[in-house]
């Protein structure tokens, strides 16, 4: 059988309403049928354009469904959502969305469904536009709780602009391998890459860099900004000794590697041991040689390492929702109430292997105050013997002069992001 995004896309869907972890799923479907070049790009993007867009989605289905969305067959519901999705967001004709999905429908369920389907989408693009209710849940396609955590803290002049940015297509930034290349020649070599506007030493480029040469050869890795200033401003240098509590999937060890010169000593430390893995396998792509992997619970002591590290990377678990435009899915999960008494476990532990003089750089990618600032505060009240210190944001970023700094979709071109600076007093 010939290869077929919407079919891949849809059966993706089906798996991530029941499974989650939209990546993998999507991922696996993909290698699953076998697709490849733009057949794999197109359904990616219907597969995330669904989840970007689910929740308004939904609400103008219902309006054409008498006995609503719930009541159907999981894949009807998918191939709906993945029609007005192609419809609406992604300049698909209509006749071409229609027509697939009462096939697809045919082929998948019984010939009474593909009328339904049929029925459905015809009589709802013959009434489009569509006008969306003022409702900001509605509108961006966020959960009322998300929405409601984002007024209280932001209002709604900012929480707007957040939630607007979590549904476009965020830019790709590299980290440059100076162990095996410079930048100048890459800007020659990857098509649309620039100099990041206030990261030395990062790239940002518009599409996919992944069946490049530059990225099988080690000499480029996918970082956000936000991600890589954490590292940036922690003031590791060549010869510490470093430790990194959550690595996985690795990308703070490897700047932190390269910040090194692949010189010095790198504990890399993950929960899961396939993630250990993940970072093994970068780092050997990058040429880094000094980074050790460790199967550790962050939250669980190892007398070896009390106050023996320059530098302790502390990019604890948390909500994620700073990095919903990558991983739309993540809107769907409210957060746990109980983030904020693990992220403090795992930093009062952390500290632990602060030596006298050594910074602890705490960060989340997440920007609820009650799992950022608050921690932070929080753990200053507890550990007199750190501070906060100044970190040397970029002088082009716009960023403020301070310790900490919440970075939010839409204001500095990075994910949303916290990042702390504590010192421990010498």
């Amino acid at each position: 059988m010939a290869a077929n995004p919407r079919a891949a896309a849809v059966a993706a869907l089906v798996r991530q309403e029941q499974d989650g972890f939209s990546n993998l799923v999507l991922d696996a479907e993909l290698r699953r049928q076998k697709l490849e070049g733009r057949d794999k790009a197109f359904a990616g993007a219907i597969f995330y354009t669904v989840l970007e867009h689910q929740g308004t989605l939904d609400f103008i289905l219902e309006q054409f469904l008498p006995k609503g969305l719930a009541r159907l067959d999981p894949q009807v519901r998918e191939i709906l959502r993945a029609a007005l999705a192609q419809a609406r967001y992604m300049q698909v004709p209509v006749s071409a969305a229609v027509n697939e999905a009462v096939e697809q429908t045919r082929r998948l369920a019984n010939q009474q469904a593909a009328r339904l389907v049929n029925g459905v989408l015809r009589n709802l693009l013959r009434a489009m536009p569509l006008a969306l209710p003022d409702d900001l849940s509605l509108r961006y396609s966020h959960p009322e709780p998300i929405v409601r955590l984002f007024l209280a803290q932001f209002g709604r002049e900012e929480t707007e602009r957040i939630l607007q940015t979590d549904n476009e297509a965020p830019q790709t930034v590299l980290q440059v391998n100076p162990l095996r290349g410079n930048a100048d020649a890459l800007l020659e070599e990857l098509p649309g890459a620039q100099p990041h506007p206030w990261l030395p030493g990062c790239l940002t480029v518009s599409g996919p860099v992944e069946q490049t040469a530059a990225f099988h050869e080690g000499r480029v890795y996918v970082q956000d900004a936000a991600a890589h200033l954490a590292v940036a401003v922690s003031g590791i240098e060549p010869g510490m000794r470093v430790l990194d509590c959550c690595a996985a999937p690795g990308g703070k060890s490897f700047a932190a590697a390269l910040q090194m010169q692949d010189r010095g000593t790198l504990y890399s430390c993950d929960i899961h041991p396939h993630r250990l893995d993940l970072i093994e396998r970068g780092a050997e792509r990058l040429g880094i040689s000094i980074l050790e992997t460790h199967l550790q619970d962050a939250s669980q002591p190892v007398p070896a390492w009390r106050s023996a590290m320059d530098v302790v990377l502390a990019d604890v678990p948390c909500s994620g929702l700073g990095v919903i435009r990558k991983k739309p899915d993540i809107r769907y999960h409210e957060p746990s109430a109980e983030l904020p008494a693990l992220q403090r476990a795992i930093l009062a532990q952390q500290a632990e292997y602060v030596r006298p003089g050594g910074v602890l750089l705490y960060s989340t990618c997440t920007i609820l105050r009650r799992e950022n600032e608050a921690v932070a505060e929080d753990f200053l009240r507890t550990h007199p013997d750190f501070v906060p210190e100044n970190a040397p944001w970029p002088e082009d970023s716009g960023i403020a002069p301070g310790a900490m700094v919440t970075l939010l979709p839409g204001q500095h071109e990075t994910d949303g992001f916290f990042i702390c600076k504590f010192r421990r007093k010498p």
